[in-house]
């Protein structure tokens, strides 16, 4: 295969602009902040991970009576490994509604929290060259946290370096987010650039082929070789990827369906993209 090579000098540099939750931001109004750098994130895997992750600030931890007897052991485990974490607040699931919205749907378990330790693409690229075989999965202005949440999902599940997504027109990593991603939050990083055509371009610089999924495209994901280091690029529902992203790409190809006019959401396309660059053999 004829990797191609780009070479680049803009320096591509992720800026994480973090902010609460969705439900945090509407039933929030008029009150202090908690924590001026922290949001709340809930569901059990969510917590969780960030309460596993050294990386992560930590402030509060609130527990239904149930959570905290179902969580106990593998709470105490974590406590084990990581000095410093927030004692537990056992509250009513009211509070946990007032807290976080109605709609969420929170198992009984919330956590304040910061931010997962901010990535770039050079820090991709480097961990990249440790590898004989990556994947990262590159998002063009995919918008639905949950989307994108589950797309982080997939990329844990397999093995994927990192998810990378634009600065604009991209969610915020927000509870809605996090929940969706189920803990992938605090093992996959999502990187975020300004720029995602010279983000690929450095990305190429590194070794990676850039293949596009676009419905329109002639070769089909089964007929194609996949390189060892390799950029899954899908773009949003409806519009899929644009120009100048699809003139990036190496390679375009197409998920074969068995109707005519059947499609798939951009993270199950993500997650089968996935599978197919994981059940490559090594060369």
């Amino acid at each position: 295969m004829n990797h191609k090579k780009r070479r680049h000098g803009a320096k591509i540099r992720d800026r994480h602009q973090h902010r609460g939750s969705e439900q945090d931001q509407e039933h929030g109004r008029g009150r202090r902040p908690d924590h001026p750098q922290g949001a709340w994130i809930y569901g059990t895997h969510s917590v969780l991970a960030a309460l596993a992750n050294p990386e992560r600030d930590c402030y509060r931890l609130m527990l239904t009576q149930e959570a905290a007897t179902t969580l106990a052991e593998r709470i105490a485990i974590t406590r084990t490994r990581r000095k410093g974490l927030p004692q537990s607040e056992i509250v009513p699931r009211e509070a946990l509604v007032s807290r976080l919205g109605a709609d969420a749907v929170h198992q009984g378990i919330a956590l304040l929290a910061g931010p997962p330790p901010e990535r770039d693409i050079s820090d991709i690229c480097r961990a990249a060259g440790m590898r004989d075989k990556a994947a990262v999965v590159v998002l063009d202005q995919v918008e639905d946290p949950r989307n994108t949440g589950a797309v982080l999902r997939s990329a844990a599940a397999f093995g994927a370096l990192a998810v990378i997504v634009t600065e604009r027109h991209a969610p915020q990593m927000t509870a809605v987010l996090a929940k969706a991603a189920s803990g992938a939050l605090d093992s996959v990083p999502l990187v975020r650039v300004t720029n995602l055509v010279r983000a690929l371009d450095e990305l190429k610089d590194a070794g990676f082929w850039a293949v596009g999924f676009d419905a329109e495209a002639e070769k089909t994901l089964d007929q194609a070789e996949m390189a060892p280091k390799t950029a899954l690029v899908l773009g949003a529902e409806g519009k899929g990827l644009r120009r100048l992203t699809r003139e990036r790409c190496d390679l375009l190809l197409r998920i074969p369906m068995a109707q005519a006019g059947a499609s798939l959401n951009v993270s199950n396309a993500a997650a089968v993209a996935l599978y197919a660059f994981a059940s490559t053999p090594s060369r």
